[in-house]
Order: C-alpha cells, then sequence, then structure tokens
C-alpha cells in the first residue's frame, strides 16, 4: 500500500470522551501520526465506558474507547508537573496539529492555550471543540452530546408526539456533525498552513455544526411561523412512512413510499386487495390524510411476513424499504456491510481480537486503513519519547520513576 493520505502530518490529541476522540480517529485512520497525551490520574472518560470486553472493566477493555482510537499512539504524562507540561509542549513543537475539547481556558492553565502554542509553533493549526465555543455567555458552561442535543433543539423533535422529549437514542452531535465539520475545518487550516506556514485557531463550538443539520426545522418556525414537533417515524407529507411489526420476536421492518408510483408497486408487493384501498390512495395527498387507517392496513399485512424476504421484495419492487436490524444483525448478518469489507478485526493486546468501523468513506487512489488497534494507556510512551522527543532509555527512567510519564 502506498502512502496514506495524511502520512507525513502529526497531531498533539489532547482530545477525549466522543466528538474529538473520533474527529482525531478519522485523521490518524487516514495516515496522521496522532499522539494520544493521556494522564493516568484523570484516564479519558471512555476508557471507562461499557461495553467492556467479556465484561470485565478495565482502561483497556472499553470496546466505545477502542472504535473512537484507532490507529493512534498513547502516552502518559503528568501534566500538573512542569516537567511534563515542558515534554507537552515539545510535542506541540514538532505537531501540525494541536486538538482538544475542553471547556475553554482549561488547556491555558498547562500553558498550551491558543497564544501559549502559537508562540512556540506558529504553524500549528489549533483546534478547539468547547460546548459552546471561545465566546458568548454560555463560554464557560460544560456539556456532553445530550446536553447539546437539548440545546440545539434536537430533543424537541425527537421522539413521538405528546410525549417527553426523547433524544436519539446516541449522543448524536458526538458522532456525526461534530466530528466532520472538525475533521474538515482541519484538513482547509493544514491546507492553509502548508500554503503560508501559519497556523490558525479553529474555534467550534460543538451547538453549531449541530444545529447545521435541522435546517428544515428552523425555516419552518421562521419562513411559517409553525414551530415543528415530534413525529416519531411519521414524515409531513408522505404516507406510508414507519415501521411495521414482521413475523418473529420483535422484527421490525421501515418502509417509505416518497410517490405515487410506489403505492402501487408496494400494493403488489404486500398482495393488498383492492377493495381495501380506496381509490383515492393513489394519491399523495389522501393517503396523508388517511395515514392512521393506512399504518393499520399496512401492518396486518406484514405482521406474518419475515423482515428480510420482504425487504428484499419491496426493494426489487422500487419501494423504499429496511429491515429494523439489532447490532447482531448488523455486524454478522448483513451481507452488504461484509461484502464492503466494512468490518475490521484487529489485535488487541489486552482485549484480544476486537471488532471495528472501517473508515466511513472509501478514498480509491490512497486507500485508508486501520493501521492499529485503540492504544493501551501510555502503551507508547517509550516509544514517543525516542522518536519524537529524542530522550534515552536512563532520562525515560527517571521521568517515569518521579512519575512524570504517568
Amino acid at each position: 500500500m502506498g502512502r496514506l493520505p495524511l502520512s507525513g502530518v502529526r497531531i498533539a490529541d489532547f482530545t477525549w470522551v466522543g466528538a474529538g476522540s473520533y474527529t482525531t480517529k478519522m485523521l490518524a485512520d487516514h495516515g496522521a501520526d496522532v499522539i494520544k497525551i493521556e494522564s493516568s490520574a484523570k484516564v479519558d472518560g471512555i476508557r471507562l465506558s461499557a461495553p467492556f470486553k467479556d465484561g470485565i472493566k478495565g482502561v483497556n477493555r472499553s470496546g466505545y474507547f477502542a472504535d473512537r482510537n484507532t490507529s493512534k499512539r498513547s502516552i502518559t504524562i503528568d501534566l500538573r508537573t512542569e516537567e511534563g507540561r515542558a515534554l507537552a509542549r515539545r510535542i506541540v513543537v514538532a505537531s501540525d496539529v494541536v486538538a482538544n475539547n475542553f471547556t475553554p481556558g482549561t488547556m491555558a492553565k498547562f500553558g498550551l492555550g491558543y497564544d501559549d502554542v502559537r508562540e512556540i509553533n506558529p504553524r500549528a493549526v489549533y483546534l478547539a471543540m468547547s460546548m459552546s465555543g471561545d465566546s458568548g455567555p454560555e463560554r464557560d458552561f460544560l456539556g456532553y452530546g445530550l446536553t447539546i442535543g437539548a440545546l440545539v433543539g434536537i430533543h424537541h423533535l425527537s421522539g413521538l408526539p405528546n410525549r417527553e422529549p426523547a433524544g436519539t437514542g446516541t449522543n448524536y452531535p458526538d458522532h456525526i456533525p461534530n466530528p466532520c465539520h472538525s475533521a474538515f475545518a482541519v484538513l482547509a487550516a493544514l491546507r492553509h498552513a502548508r500554503r503560508t506556514g501559519r497556523g490558525q485557531y479553529l474555534d467550534i463550538a460543538q451547538t453549531e455544526p449541530t444545529i447545521a443539520v435541522l435546517g428544515a426545522a428552523f425555516l419552518e418556525a421562521t419562513v411559517n411561523g409553525r414551530d415543528p414537533q415530534p413525529l416519531g417515524n411519521a414524515h409531513r407529507r408522505y404516507a406510508p412512512h414507519g415501521v411495521y411489526r414482521c413475523a418473529g420476536e420483535d422484527r421490525w421492518i421501515a418502509i417509505a413510499v416518497t410517490d405515487d408510483r410506489q403505492w402501487p408497486a408496494l400494493r403488489s408487493a404486500l398482495g393488498l386487495a383492492e377493495e381495501s384501498c380506496p381509490a383515492e390512495w393513489a394519491t399523495e395527498a389522501a393517503r396523508h390524510r388517511d395515514r392512521e387507517a393506512l399504518d393499520g392496513l399496512l401492518a396486518a399485512a406484514t405482521a406474518g411476513r419475515d423482515a428480510g424476504d420482504l425487504f428484499t421484495r419491496l426493494q426489487a419492487a422500487g419501494v423504499p424499504a429496511g429491515v429494523v436490524q439489532d447490532a447482531a444483525d448488523v455486524v454478522e448478518r448483513d451481507p452488504h456491510l461484509q461484502a464492503r469489507g466494512h468490518w475490521v478485526r484487529l489485535e488487541h493486546p489486552e482485549m484480544g481480537e476486537t471488532l471495528y468501523n472501517a473508515p466511513p468513506f472509501q478514498l480509491t487512489g490512497t486507500p485508508a486503513t486501520l493501521t492499529r488497534p485503540a492504544p493501551m494507556l501510555g502503551q507508547h510512551t517509550r516509544e514517543i519519547c525516542h522518536e519524537v522527543l529524542g530522550l534515552d532509555d536512563a532520562e525515560i527512567a527517571r521521568l517515569q520513576d518521579e512519575g512524570v510519564l504517568a
């Protein structure tokens, strides 16, 4: 395999938890040398997050941490010590990107704020991913995916009508809008630095990329003066549009008819009797008007069907449909993901063979791959001290004995 797209780029990675870690993971999987700077005194929160390999809790056994930190190296440094802060600054000097997702001011306490970094490495791209950004009245507020989703309106729009806000079931801001926008910003700033020799400060308020995915809702409120409400699986125009029970325990299929041509195809595939479907249901407006009756009809028609067989049949007829898969389905029984090589198995020093997501996009000219499993806490401390900091074994041993490399 040739050089990966980001080969030669080094990232001093102070991020933790979800959004920051996934941002730097995408860069690491595409060839960047991402040095995860950690501390055994206060480990990354997702190192302590379930699920754990074999149900045994440990800083090196979290599946969540593992999937968000592939292809990285880990060094442990106690930033509470002056020597530790000096070592971190030396890694920063040798890096192209410095990344963190702490609240504003946290990095400055360690002498690693943007002004500090710019003084010692003016070409460094400095990524800061706090919840609310580095300005404004909520600058110092702490937040996670759940609170970000609440603040920007996701929770208001999620769930069933006339029920309490439900959210998305996962910390959606941590996994999609924030890491993707941040990685894009880093690549743009790296291009600028390569052309000019000057880095810059990337101030990303994690609330704002998340707002960007809700454009239609804000337009509904500002243009039409209507406050969008949660719809569950329903749609404001299309019907049928929902999930319907199939044969077996907790087996369902999602069906969405998005134009009038798909309706007769759905009727035929399900064998719906003509007398059970009013002729006016040939139009989108009538189907949406009668969507409760239509949902009841479809639920009865799908109840005895195998979800997988029905999925194949509907797709062949040109009707958008998808089996509601659980985790085991996605990993073990999805032939499409298997054919695309989406799942990657790597040998982890403590967990053994573990499963990872492949990079979420494929480049034909410089295909990316996971170069190593997620690092053990401090696994590469000695290696980084030799290669990046130029320390000899005696100096490394002294720093470890004194708790600086810890």
